[in-house]
C-alpha cells in the first residue's frame, strides 16, 4: 500500500477503532492464527497495532485493516504476530521440567538406544520458543548429561510465529540481566562474553549449543513440514491464547508428531482437564505418549 508523503499527514487516528472495527480485526487474527482476543484487549490492540500503523504511516486502523485483508505477501500476518504476541521468558524457567528431563526422559532414552547412523537419536520442539531461553536451555540440559557427545545424533528445533524474536533466538546473545537464572557454573561453561549492537556487555551461547538447535518460523495452524517424530515437545504458556477447540486440535497434533514414549510439556498455568486427547497423565504439566 502506497504510503503518503505529506508529512502534515495525520497519523493513527486514535478514535476510528470502532467496536466493528475492532471485531473484524479479531475475527482475521482468529481465522489466520487461532489466537483469540476478547473484548478486554481492545486497549492492548490499539497500543501495539498502533506502533505497526506509525511506522508504515497509515491514516488510522481502517487502513491498517484494508492493508490486512488485502496483502498477499503474508507481511500483514508476520507484522500482527509480532504486534500481539506477549513473550515472556526466562533461562530455567519452570525448572522442573528440566531436571524431569535430566533425571527421567534422558535416562529413558539412553537405556532404549534407538540408534540413527549409530548413533543415539534425541529429537526435541520448542514450540512457542520465544527469544530462545527456553531452547538454549534444554541444550544446557542435555549437554550436561551426555558424557560422550559423539555418541548421540540431537536435533532441537524452535518455531515460533514472531519473526522478530525467532532472529533474536537465532543470534544467541543475551544481556547480562536476561542470564540471571542461569547457574554460574553453566556460565563460564556454556556461554562467551561479547557485546551486543549498542556496545554492552552481553553473552553469547557457545557454537556448539547453537549447533543442536534450527529457529524457524511457524504458525502452528499452518501445515507442519515434519518427517520424523520428537522424543520431547515444549509447548508451554502457548495455549493460553486458545479456545478450548483450538486446544484441543493442537494438542492431539502433538500426540501424532511425538515418537512412542515421547512427553509432552505445558506450561504451568495451563491444563488439558476438559480437553479431548490421547496422552497419559504423568505429572501436572507433563503428559506421555504410550504407543
Amino acid at each position: 500500500m502506497a504510503r503518503s508523503t505529506n508529512s502534515t499527514r495525520l497519523y493513527l487516528r486514535q478514535d476510528d477503532l470502532t467496536n466493528e472495527l475492532f471485531d473484524k480485526i479479531c475475527k482475521y487474527i482468529y481465522e489466520k492464527a487461532r489466537i483469540g482476543l476478547g473484548k478486554n484487549k481492545m486497549e492492548l490492540v490499539r497500543a501495539r497495532f498502533g506502533k505497526v500503523i506509525r511506522q508504515r504511516q497509515m491514516s488510522g486502523f481502517r487502513e491498517y485493516f484494508q492493508w490486512m485483508v488485502s496483502d498477499t505477501t503474508g507481511d500483514a500476518l508476520r507484522e500482527a504476530m509480532n504486534a500481539i504476541s506477549t513473550n515472556l521468558t526466562s533461562f530455567f524457567r519452570e525448572n522442573d521440567h528440566f531436571e524431569f528431563m535430566a533425571k527421567t526422559l534422558l535416562p529413558e532414552i539412553e537405556r532404549r538406544n534407538v540408534r540413527t547412523g549409530g548413533k543415539i537419536r534425541l529429537r526435541g520442539w520448542s514450540a512457542g520458543c520465544s527469544t530462545g531461553e527456553e531452547v538454549y536451555t534444554l541444550s544446557m540440559t542435555i549437554s550436561e548429561f551426555v558424557k560422550k557427545r559423539d555418541e548421540w545424533d540431537i536435533k532441537l528445533l524452535a518455531t515460533d510465529i514472531d519473526t522478530e524474536v525467532v532472529a533474536h533466538g537465532q543470534r544467541g546473545v543475551y544481556g547480562k540481566d536476561r542470564i540471571t537464572g542461569i547457574p554460574s557454573t553453566l556460565v563460564k561453561k556454556y556461554l562467551d562474553p561479547v557485546t551486543d549492537e549498542k556496545g554492552r556487555p552481553a553473552y553469547r551461547m557457545r557454537e556448539d549449543l547453537r549447533r543442536m538447535i534450527t529457529f524457524r518460523h511457524l504458525n502452528l495452524f499452518t501445515d507442519w513440514p515434519f518427517r520424523n517424530k520428537f522424543n520431547f515437545i515444549f509447548c508451554r504458556n502457548v495455549m493460553i491464547y486458545f479456545d478450548r477447540p483450538t486446544q484441543e486440535a493442537l494438542i492431539n497434533r502433538y500426540y501424532d508428531n511425538l515418537a512412542p514414549g515421547g512427553y509432552l510439556f505445558i506450561g504451568h498455568s495451563e491444563s488439558l482437564s476438559g480437553v479431548n486427547h490421547r496422552f497419559e497423565y504423568v505429572k501436572p504439566t507433563i503428559y506421555m505418549r504410550k504407543s
